[in-house]
């Protein structure tokens, strides 16, 4: 009789370690079911959108110095000479807290750079920071801000960018560590953070202002540097263009608000003389990585 007893309460146990172990495949089916959609790319940018436009490489030329594109882009240790834009063949080192991002070879060259892309796979690139094989890119890439261009100013830049000369050099793999590595996780990132919606609002802004502002927030990407981040990497939208630490690990990078910690001083000649000559107000002289967006400006 004891042995019978004994014999229903062990297949009773196994009854409830079976329903035990369903549950948990269930719960971690529905968990892993839920990360994959939170962390799919999302789909490009309509290709019927953009043949409704027609593309002018003369403003996209505008666009891609106001982008500030060669800052990042042009080789290490290149010399620039006035008015020249250099090649886009990439290899900058970013170090940052997530590890370190090389710029990569945006160059027209076919096999390294973006030669063969299409203007589809160009503007899902700069709008959703997808790549043409349909996977995250880091937002070292600043798309970010570039979320909020116009799909023409896209579409112009790409028409400039066709121009340039193709230059061969392989791009090197970002030093990343775990759980960094994982460019799948970079969708819960966008889920948190990429949002195409200005990021101030200006009460009864004149045209001017509204240009403004777009070249600021959009193209310009002026808070990727100068807003500090939270711990996950998202700008504190709260502290915009307040300042932050310098991702090159030297000094801080200054605020440009209209605070009196900021350039609440500064006239219109002061800021477009900074941004052309790199002089400022109190005849101090651009420096840092600075230097190389005002020579691209």
């Amino acid at each position: 009789m004891l042995s019978a007893v004994s014999l229903l309460g062990e297949r009773r146990r196994v009854r409830v370690n079976y329903r035990i172990l369903v549950a948990m495949f269930t719960l971690s089916a529905i968990a892993v079911g839920g990360l994959w959609w939170a962390t799919e790319p999302p789909e490009p940018v309509s290709h019927v959108s953009i043949k409704t436009l027609n593309a002018n490489a003369e403003r996209g030329a505008s666009v891609f110095h106001i982008g500030g594109c060669a800052s990042c882009h042009q080789p290490v240790d290149f010399e620039q000479k006035d008015g020249e834009i250099p090649p886009l063949s990439g290899g900058r080192r970013f170090e940052t807290d997530f590890g370190i991002f090389i710029a990569p070879n945006i160059s027209t060259h076919a096999e390294t750079g973006i030669g063969r892309w299409s203007v589809q796979d160009f503007a899902t690139a700069m709008l959703q920071g997808v790549s043409p094989d349909g996977k995250h890119y880091y937002p070292a890439f600043p798309y970010a801000s570039y979320t909020r261009m116009t799909l023409q100013d896209v579409v112009d830049l790409k028409a400039f960018m066709d121009q340039l000369p193709a230059v061969r050099r392989e791009n090197d793999p970002h030093e990343l560590g775990f759980p960094f590595s994982i460019r799948r996780f970079v969708g819960i990132w966008k889920r948190l953070h990429l949002d195409n919606k200005p990021q101030v609002q200006i009460q009864e802004a004149t045209e001017e202002q509204l240009r403004g502002q777009y070249l600021v927030e959009g193209p310009g990407h002026c808070g990727e540097c100068h807003t500090p981040r939270t711990l996950s990497g998202g700008m504190i939208r709260s502290r915009w263009l307040s300042g932050a630490p310098n991702p090159d690990g030297d000094g801080d990078i200054p605020n440009i608000t209209s605070h009196v910690d900021g350039i609440h001083e500064w006239e219109l000649v002061d800021i477009s003389e900074y941004l052309s000559s790199g002089f400022k107000p109190d005849f101090d002289v651009v420096g840092s990585s600075m230097a190389d967006v005002v020579e691209n400006t």
